[in-house]
Order: C-alpha cells, then sequence, then structure tokens
C-alpha cells in the first residue's frame, strides 16, 4: 500500500522547477500529483510520477538532489466531508501527519490525497479497520 514520492530539493531560483519537469518530459516520465514548499532559499518538489525509480536516475544524473519517500494514497469522495472523515479516523487512533497534498482523478467523483505519516503502519491498519480505499503504486500510476 505504500506510494512511492520523490523528492526533489531545488534551490529558489528562477527557471529550476522548470528545468525539473523538462528534464522528466524529455525521459517520457509523466507526473500523476506534485506539490511544491519553499522558503526564502530552497524547495522540496513532492513528486508521483509513472516511473519512479527512472525519475530518480535521471534527476541525480542531472544534479538534482532527489530521494524516495514512501507515503500513503487515500481515495476519497470529492464531496464536503470527504476528508474530514479521513482526518477524525487519524486522529481518533493518534496519527500525525507531517504533510499531504491532493489531486481530483479524471475518471471519477473522487479525489485522491498523498499523506506522510509518522506511522504508516497503524494508519493502513486504521484505513482498513474503517472500510476507506488505498490505491496501490500501480493503480496511481495508471491514472
Amino acid at each position: 500500500m505504500d506510494i512511492k514520492q520523490i523528492s526533489v530539493f531545488l534551490e529558489n531560483k528562477k527557471g529550476r522547477l522548470a528545468e525539473v519537469t523538462g528534464i522528466l518530459a524529455k525521459e517520457g516520465i509523466n507526473i500523476r500529483a506534485l506539490a511544491l514548499a519553499d522558503t526564502a532559499e530552497f524547495g522540496i518538489l513532492r513528486l508521483i510520477v509513472n516511473d519512479t525509480d527512472k525519475a530518480v536516475d535521471v534527476l541525480k544524473d542531472n544534479n538534482f538532489v532527489a530521494q524516495k519517500t514512501d507515503v500513503i494514497a487515500v481515495e476519497i469522495e470529492d464531496k464536503p466531508g470527504g476528508l474530514s472523515l479521513i482526518l477524525k479516523i487519524f486522529d481518533e487512533n493518534g496519527i500525525n501527519i507531517e504533510y499531504m497534498y491532493a489531486f481530483v482523478e479524471k475518471k471519477a467523483n473522487n479525489a485522491i490525497v498523498i499523506f506522510k505519516i509518522d506511522d504508516q503502519k497503524k494508519a493502513i491498519e486504521s484505513l482498513k479497520k474503517n472500510n476507506i480505499s488505498l490505491l496501490t503504486n500501480d493503480i496511481l500510476k495508471s491514472l
């Protein structure tokens, strides 16, 4: 159930994000989801792509600091309260969210939320116990 996310450390200067996306595009790597957090000096680009290993290798070959991180992907109804249900489960089970980001599926009326959790195993067990859909790497890459 773990999803592999790529974290890329970028200097906070003009053109760096375009450079990363251009490298990935040239290699035929499709970005499924992304989030960017920045400070005055650097940013962290978080990506879900269709070929994680190739993307990390290509980025490192182009002198970017890139690493894989385990995250979970949860499919929720794209309606008011959909996210609240998941967050309530985490809260009731003492699960801490380090960060999260979301995107909407093209083929369904659902949203996908990516979570970085301090205790992945506990989070997965809690979600399954509550009949919450978790996505696999293969499913996420095919969306």
